[in-house]
């Protein structure tokens, strides 16, 4: 019966990652398998023959995992083609058929990765949701791209379906497993079937997600002196809604820096555009309320993230995204308001409202940091910022 021995072969260049391969040996003939796993010579244990994690970074770790855990598949995969009586060579090229048989997931699994590897953590988070998700539907087990087919993903709707899922869910993991598939026949990986064809990808009308002037004005007047939890809350929500509806996270992550000369600039961690708004006297009490919880030391503008470590902080987003939700439903208890309130209504709102007052739909798509408006782009390919700032201006006036 053959062998297989896992290997790394480093870069002849210096800083440069090298590639793990198979090595094959039977009856004393060797042949070699390569595979696309890189990383560099110092996280290559060479006595145990593994991925040696050692890494402060969380996207590394998060990769150097993942190639452990590609590797570990792939020999479950080899074992029976190992234990024929074939020769080396037409092992080798049975390994080699299997490779190039890519599956599904774990090519989706390389994607969740390198959407870490770009920071697109809440990206990633959505893709890997969406993967445990097909995962348990396809009984945990794994499937070949050429057996994502139509029937298939017909399947997986009902799945969803009868679990109670809300259609616009459904919609959700399948636009996923459909950008997934798509980009591996972008890579040559597979042959478009077109297998999301039969199933439901649009997007169903929900509940009423934004609020009025007179309604946020409400939230602004209340007294929260007493429950500093609320308080907190709702100067969250507030900020974000002065800010053309922020989302939480870039609010998380607004650094000191970021204002300058009357200025405020900053990307969305979701496509990384580069937005600029005026900065308000309404934004700078907000942060002024809360300057001695901030430490001076901090580079955050906010007290949403007080720690440095990247995993921490990530965490620390969540959780505060997870309590100011919850206490944002406390706050809308005690003025009755008609919607659930989170932080993500702000941006509903604000758009809303902008609209009421016929401010152009190309001048609130830009200053949302829309990146993918059709009708932004028949209006208008940019705006001034000038112009998107008077429209804020416009609306926070009246509060």
């Amino acid at each position: 019966m053959a062998s297989i021995k896992v290997k790394f072969r480093p870069s002849s260049v210096s800083g440069k990652e090298g590639c793990i391969y198979y090595q094959i040996i039977q009856s004393r003939t060797v042949r070699q398998l390569g595979t696309n796993y890189r990383i560099y010579a110092e996280e290559w244990n060479k006595v145990q023959g593994t991925v040696f994690i050692n890494t402060a970074s969380p996207e590394r770790y998060h990769y150097l995992l993942s190639v452990r855990e590609w590797i570990q598949r792939d020999l479950r995969r080899f074992e029976k083609i190992l234990k024929s009586n074939c020769s080396v060579d037409e092992i080798v090229r049975k390994l080699q058929n299997l490779v190039k048989e890519e599956s599904f997931l774990a090519f989706m699994e390389r994607v969740i990765v390198q959407l870490k590897h770009l920071n697109r953590e809440r990206t990633a988070e959505t893709y890997k949701a969406t993967f445990r998700s097909f995962f348990r539907f396809h009984s945990e087990k794994d499937i070949l791209l050429d057996e994502m087919t139509s029937d298939l993903m017909q399947e997986y709707e009902a799945y969803l379906k009868l679990r109670g899922i809300a259609m616009n869910t459904i919609s959700f993991y399948m636009r996923i497993l459909r950008a997934v598939y798509n980009r591996a026949v972008e890579k040559g990986m597979a042959e478009q079937r077109y297998p999301f064809k039969h199933v439901y990808t649009g997007i169903d009308k929900t509940i009423k997600r934004a609020l009025t002037l007179k309604d946020i004005r409400q939230i602004k007047d209340l007294n929260l002196a007493l429950h500093p939890v609320l308080d907190f809350a709702r100067d969250m929500f507030l900020f974000s809604f002065y800010t053309r509806g922020m989302s939480f996270i870039d609010m998380a992550y607004l650094r000191k820096s970021d204002v300058k000369n009357g200025v405020l600039i900053y990307r969305r961690r979701k496509t990384g555009q580069q937005l600029s708004i005026k900065w308000e006297r309404c934004m700078q009490e907000v942060v002024d309320k809360y300057d001695i919880v901030v430490p001076s030391a901090s580079p955050y503008l906010l007290p949403i993230i007080t720690v440095t470590d990247a995993q921490r902080a990530r965490q620390q987003y969540k959780n505060k995204l997870y309590s100011v939700n919850l206490n944002l439903k406390r706050v809308a208890a005690r003025i009755r308001l008609p919607i659930p309130l989170t932080t993500y209504v702000a941006r509903h709102s604000w758009a809303s409202i902008a609209r009421n007052k016929n401010i152009p739909l190309s001048v609130i798509s830009e200053g949302m940091g829309h990146d993918s408006e059709m009708t932004t782009q028949i209006y208008l390919a940019s705006l001034e910022c000038s112009v998107i700032d008077n429209a804020n201006a416009l609306i926070l006036k009246d509060l």
